[in-house]
């Protein structure tokens, strides 16, 4: 899907060219409004392409899209893996006057130590919904997505995303998430197996209107997915297991060989003023990583049961593992993708 979003055209020249931002994006995950603002105010002309995972994002980049983009927007873990694979450029503070907007438990990340390579743009949780006129029992388990009761049997939406669902599979049976051990593999290659006939689907951008629609019963969905289903008027319920459920961060990142560097860090610095930030929050219904964006939340969103876990849940980051350790899971997930 691309979609390009100007306010007004603009020749193709030299001039032309200085008054781009090519932004490598989620679906569904910025508000049009807010980049006609930016625009408006830069008189930057933004064209967006967009993705459904972070893996996706990642192999097109590896596959010839690099020097196509300024920016992205990748998880936690992937910002990891792209700085290790010499796919991000640097930034300093001084580059971006808002950099002291960033909240400071999101300063220091294990992911990009000091943030020289992104910004925080939203966080959430990835785990379950299920629609309660379909299925009124104990939803408090990963199991109902792993070893779902009958009722929801082949009626489950679970996301395309590798990471997340090796992840809650591996939290599920109690597992570390990069480990070599051949049975602890095995058995979540088995799980993942057994689980699969009583899903309907493998959807990321579907993972909202599958619900919505009544297509799906249930399904692996971020939080923010969840609250606009509900919004919808879906009557479904977001869970937050008993056993665990992935935490997670989007960042915006400053790409390797990016032609508009400049109109990057004008972009970066934008998303970190907290009504900017907010105005996102507002759209996606997730959390912003920038301190005083309150003020602007809207009360539906701050207050949502999505965004505000039980005390004692515990949520994970998803690990990046060694190379070696990675191949060892991309092929339980080509497996379970045959």
């Amino acid at each position: 899907m691309k979609r390009l979003l100007a306010l007004t055209a603009f020749l193709a020249t030299p001039a032309f060219a200085e008054g781009e931002l090519k932004v490598y994006h989620w679906f569904e995950y910025i508000p049009d409004d807010l980049v006609q603002k930016f625009e408006a105010e830069t008189g930057i002309k933004v064209t967006i392409d967009t993705y459904d995972s972070n893996e996706a994002m990642l192999a097109a980049l590896k596959a010839g899209k690099l020097g196509q983009y300024d920016v992205a927007v990748p998880g936690d873990y992937m910002v990891k893996i792209m700085a290790s694979e010499g796919i991000l450029d640097s930034f300093t503070p001084e580059e971006l006057p808002n950099f002291g907007n960033i909240e400071p438990q999101w300063l220091d990340v294990p992911f990009d130590p000091g943030r020289k390579h992104s910004i925080p743009y939203q966080w959430g949780s990835t785990a379950f919904s299920v629609n309660r006129d379909v299925y009124k029992g104990d939803i408090s388990s990963l199991s109902i997505i792993f070893d779902p009761p009958e009722e929801l049997r082949g009626r489950i939406n679970v996301l395309d995303s590798q990471g997340e669902v090796l992840t809650l599979g591996s939290i599920y049976l109690g597992i570390p998430q990069c480990t070599q051990d051949r049975d602890q593999l095995k058995a979540l290659n088995d799980m993942l197996l057994a689980a699969k006939p009583h899903w309907a689907s493998f959807g990321s951008d579907i993972a909202k209107d599958v619900l919505v629609s009544g297509d799906a019963a249930a399904g692996m969905i971020y939080n923010g997915f969840s609250a606009k289903a509900r919004a919808e008027g879906a009557n479904v319920e977001y869970a937050f297991p008993k056993e665990g459920y992935v935490v997670w961060m989007d960042n915006v990142v400053l790409l390797k060989d990016a032609p508009n560097r400049e109109n990057a860090l004008k972009f970066m610095n934008f998303l970190l003023d907290p009504e900017n930030a907010a105005a996102v929050t507002n759209y996606a219904a997730y959390s912003a990583g920038v301190k005083g964006v309150e003020p602007f939340l809207a009360p539906e969103i701050s207050g949502s049961p999505e965004n505000n876990p039980p005390e004692g849940q515990k949520g994970f980051f998803i690990e990046a593992c060694d190379e070696a350790t990675q191949r060892l899971y991309d092929a339980i997930w080509t497996n379970l993708k045959k």
